[in-house]
């Protein structure tokens, strides 16, 4: 016999080969299949991966050094020797685009990052104690909310210098609020199961109950906000930057190279200075769209496979 079947001999000397025991589908295997069976969602994937990696390799992939001016190439079309044109002061696009996507990954991955940490412990704390812990936090939560997001983005960047780690900061004290609310429903549908109780009666801090043994039961959730959050994060930073309040050039980011495109002269003499860092973000925020829809549809257990 292979496997794990088992063989039940009968009193008359019949045999019965008996199936072999199927061990069930961990969690994470179910997750997974019914990820990739979200074709978008896929789609999405391998489209960030593809720009995540030719942003590690920027300078392997760069055709011209991205910060450097010609003159005599301004606004030069599309050719073999600058594969995507040249601005108006005659830098690269390609390349500029290959760095650029550096700083627009970085400051929407680290921002999220931030947020999605002060969101998670505030959210955790308010819905593990309850009352008037709860409370407190949820109106801080409603007073930021309040505010329009883009009024304080701008307020913020204004008094503070423009810079990568300001445009940082201000993104992860203002993104946190979502994720706080969604973690804080977790925690209060959580607390009352039988292993936290059971983790109270064998006399375990509140610490310790809260970071290791409900949250890794609320971590579904985070993980879709944090891949939903990415892609708003470099559509707020692209705003930004494309009003000057960003990035500062000659640093590249996909939302300042924008910025010098606003001309209608040159949005119609050149129109492949604008479309191309528009195509990229466009696409970028799409595909992190995508891979969060398929991951909330993976962590749903009402989701059929």
């Amino acid at each position: 016999m292979q496997g794990n079947e088992s063989v039940t001999e009968l009193s008359q000397g019949q045999i019965i080969v008996n199936p072999p025991i199927q061990k069930p589908d961990t969690l994470t295997k179910i997750i997974v299949r019914k990820f990739l069976k979200n074709k978008l969602a896929v789609g999405g994937l391998i489209v960030l991966i593809i720009i995540i990696g030719s942003a590690i390799l920027a300078p392997q992939l760069a055709t011209h050094d991205p910060a450097k001016t010609n003159l005599l190439h301004k606004l030069s079309p599309p050719s073999s020797e600058f594969w995507l044109g040249t601005d108006n002061l005659g830098r690269d696009i390609f390349s500029r685009l290959l760095y650029g996507a550096r700083i627009s990954l970085l400051v929407g991955f680290a921002s999220v990052l931030g947020s999605i940490t002060i969101g998670t412990v505030i959210g955790a704390v308010a819905g593990y104690y309850g009352g008037r812990v709860d409370a407190f936090f949820m109106r801080l939560v409603d007073i930021i909310i309040s505010f329009p997001n883009i009024f304080l983005l701008i307020t913020l960047v204004t008094i503070f210098d423009p810079g990568i780690d300001k445009l940082i900061m201000t993104f992860a004290l203002l993104t946190w609020t979502g994720t706080a609310r969604l973690v804080r429903g977790e925690f209060l549908t959580l607390r009352s199961r039988e292993f936290v109780l059971a983790a109270k009666t064998l006399g375990m801090n509140s610490a310790r109950i809260i970071f290791f043994h409900i949250l890794p039961n609320a971590l579904g959730p985070i993980i879709v906000a944090a891949t939903l959050g990415v892609g708003g994060v470099i559509l707020a930073e692209s705003a930004l930057s494309f009003l000057g309040l960003g990035i500062q050039p000659p640093t590249a980011s996909w939302g300042n190279m924008l910025q010098g495109a606003q001309s209608y002269t040159i949005m119609k003499t050149a129109w492949w200075y604008p479309l191309f860092p528009g195509l990229m973000i466009a696409i970028t925020v799409l595909a992190f769209n995508f891979v969060g829809d398929g991951l909330r549809d993976a962590f749903d257990p009402r989701m059929k496979e």
